[in-house]
């Protein structure tokens, strides 16, 4: 098989389906994701374990290659000649070699194009702080965040570092130096990546997530700095992200990092990507904004009533993601339905439908 050929194919396949997502897997039929839902390709035929290795191959380097043969995981970019790129994983399953590819599209969309808040636009023109969009696997904490750094790319000048394993989206210097950094490529990993950037001039670093509390303390201090700090966590909430961050540290540095996040979080926004009536995607939203309220109640240990602040904050700019289900309910935008299968809690959902 000309496995550089078939690769082309099936990110055609991906192109003309209008997909996000491409599962390959020996065993089984390559499956394309559009809208959320998985669609096997029946056409295609089942890949080979030859076939599984083969198209690796062609997707990562040999020394990426031999790193997957060695540790059996992989994370990687790759890049087609229109400019578009994949973030892939390469991994084992039953021993068997299997890839998904997530397409990051070659155009980076404003906040105004992804449906997301334009308050979201302050939290990018802010001198220095730290601000973390989160969200499950697969719900746009890449898109949006990108977003917000071409944002500042185009109307500022600044010194942009982004830390990333791998690098998906490619920025065009516009207004802003942007130096992106991939993890193994370009540095050993993202504790070392942080220190260096403290001689490096940088006014904005994007890192690609938090790993570690070596990484998050990092990450904290350099917005107490004078850095604007931007990252992601897999995490369901504002109060669930705090408390991750937290709980990460030993009991004895616990008091230390609450007040260290205390002073220098400016915002949480939490997101879903929701199946659309009239088809596609749209995200609804949780946003968290760190003001005198939430950051007593940061020092104080009191996260569990910071749901209660956004919920009573609407006029201050934050959003509670019932609303934000609901309100996308009364747009006819989605199902009740849908939106009950997003919400963190149903029963305070059902009073506002």
């Amino acid at each position: 098989m000309d496995y550089k050929k078939e690769l082309i194919d099936l990110i055609k396949t991906v192109f003309q389906e209008g997909a996000s997502d491409l599962h390959l897997s020996q065993g089984r039929k390559p499956t394309v994701r559009v809208s959320g839902l998985l669609l096997p390709l029946i056409k295609r035929e089942i890949p080979t374990k030859e076939d599984m290795m083969g198209i690796l191959s062609e997707l990562v380097s040999k020394e990426n290659l031999e790193l997957f043969l060695k540790t059996r995981e992989l994370d990687f970019s790759y890049g087609i000649e229109n400019g578009e790129r994949f973030r892939g994983n390469a991994y084992l399953q039953q021993g068997m070699i299997t890839i998904a590819l997530r397409l990051i599209p070659k155009k980076i969309r404003s906040l105004t194009e992804l449906n997301l808040p334009e308050i979201l636009e302050s939290f990018a023109n802010k001198p220095q702080g730290f601000f973390l969009v989160v969200g499950p696997v697969g719900h746009g904490k890449t898109t949006t965040l990108a977003a917000m750094i071409e944002s500042i790319n185009e109307s500022r000048a600044e010194h942009i570092i982004t830390i990333e394993d791998p690098i998906e989206y490619i920025y065009e210097q516009k207004k802003s130096i942007i130096d992106q950094r991939e993890v193994r490529v370009d540095t050993e990993d993202f504790p070392v990546a942080l220190k260096s950037m403290f001689r490096e001039d940088v006014d904005v670093v994007l890192i690609g997530e938090m790993r570690g509390t070596e990484t998050i303390s990092t990450a904290v201090t350099a917005a107490e700095t004078g850095h604007l700090v931007f990252s992601t966590l897999h995490t369901n909430s504002a109060s669930q992200t705090i408390s991750r961050i937290i709980d990460s540290f030993p009991g004895e540095q616990q008091g230390q990092i609450r007040v260290q996040l205390a002073g220098s979080l400016t915002g949480i926004f939490s997101q879903r990507l929701i199946p659309r009536i009239s088809g596609g995607l749209i995200p609804a939203y949780e946003l968290l904004i760190n003001n005198n309220a939430v950051a007593n109640l940061i020092r104080e240990n009191r996260i569990h009533e910071i749901n209660s602040v956004i919920e009573t904050s609407s006029q201050e700019g934050m959003v509670d993601m019932n609303r934000s289900l609901a309100d996308l309910v009364a747009r006819g935008e989605i199902t009740i339905e849908s939106a009950y299968m997003y919400a963190l809690d149903p029963k305070v959902l059902e009073r506002m439908i």
